[in-house]
């Protein structure tokens, strides 16, 4: 059975955060993510605690911290408290690094720092000794408070080097090229190549699914901003266009990533940024985004997981953020719309 994750929630602070953890795990969601952007939001493990003592049985996890801003031995320690107060709902997750980088003038990680720093990770959640250049080999002590064991490492990846880099060195990996069947097997393929190359089993590194989804009764606009998503991929992976066959027959990218910040998928203004790329067909929206009424959400759902790619933990990315307050509209209710409107129309 398919987990189905939410990382928007009401992030003002760990009281509303907690709040929040609890009203969707009644609401039926299997995850409550947090992304680790500290120019941004509250610190996510501090969080993430607070939603531990207010939670029974939803996950609980960072998609995603890095290792440019966060020593890779503070972040396993903060993992390991997080798993020792919800045991078996802990996941650590690791990327590059997109806001938390960029707002403070930092680049994002290479492929062989995040590999380093998710095996790193997962033989300090292990408690085992990890030679760091001290006297001493590395051990954390705080491994010992997880009394189901190491809380699991997952890399969120798009890239054929990272995704390659997930399958040597990760639990599991979230892909995040769009919703392109012929994009996702492509992804899952160098997974698993990855996986052979470190002599692992391809089932030892689960699958999940990142899609950005636009939830929303005005159409034209869902599809507008869906082509805004279908931007932020190829700004960053241009070759993502080929298998679907999406022409970009408009303005360079980096002439148009100069009018947006810090890119199309995290920019403020996401009409403004779509307005720029309007002239993207509507095959580019349907290839990088779920888009449009509950109804057609659920049939691109259904379409996307169907097959023989079994995603573990699915995240429908809720585009635009939802605002922190709804005041009783409960069109701008994400997360109880989606499981009223969308979930039970899942086949998986």
């Amino acid at each position: 059975m398919t987990a189905f994750g939410l990382n928007r929630l009401d992030y003002r602070d760990p009281p509303r955060f907690a709040a929040d953890a609890a009203r969707i795990e009644r609401l039926g969601w299997d995850w409550a993510f947090i992304p680790d952007s500290q120019l941004i939001l509250p610190d996510p493990w501090v969080m993430l605690a607070a939603a531990a003592a207010s939670t029974e049985r939803i996950g609980l996890g960072v998609l995603v911290t890095n290792p440019i801003i966060r020593d890779v031995t503070a972040t396993a320690a903060s993992a390991a408290t997080l798993e020792s107060l919800a045991p078996g709902r802990t996941l650590l997750g690791y990327g590059a690094g997109d806001t938390a980088v960029r707002l403070a003038g930092k680049q994002p990680a290479r492929v062989r720092t995040i590999e380093q720093a998710v095996a790193d990770a997962r033989v300090l959640l292990r408690g085992e000794p990890l030679e760091m250049g001290a006297r001493e080999p590395a051990r954390l002590r705080a491994a010992r408070l997880q009394p189901q064991g190491p809380a699991p490492v997952w890399i969120a990846a798009g890239g054929p080097k990272t995704l390659r880099a997930a399958g040597r060195a990760a639990d599991g990996v979230f892909i995040r090229v769009g919703r392109d069947h012929s994009n996702l097997e492509s992804a899952v393929a160098e997974v698993r190549a990855g996986a052979e190359e470190a002599g692992r089993r391809a089932d030892e590194v689960k699958l999940g699914l990142v899609v950005h989804t636009i939830l929303m009764d005005d159409t034209d606009r869902a599809k507008r901003l869906a082509k805004a998503m279908a931007a932020g991929f190829y700004e960053y992976a241009p070759y993502l266009f080929d298998a679907p066959g999406v022409t970009w027959d408009g303005p360079p990218v980096e002439q148009l990533k100069s009018q947006v910040w810090p890119d199309f998928h995290h920019t403020a203004d996401l009409d403004a940024a779509a307005a720029r790329v309007d002239f993207l067909p509507d095959s580019a929206a349907d290839a990088f985004a779920l888009h449009g009424t509950a109804d057609t959400i659920a049939d691109g759902l259904n379409e996307t997981l169907a097959g023989e790619l079994a995603f573990e933990i699915v995240v429908p990315h809720p585009m635009p953020p939802p605002p922190q307050r709804t005041d009783g509209d409960p069109s701008l209710d994400y997360a109880a719309r989606f499981m009223r409107e969308v979930r039970h129309s899942i086949d998986v």
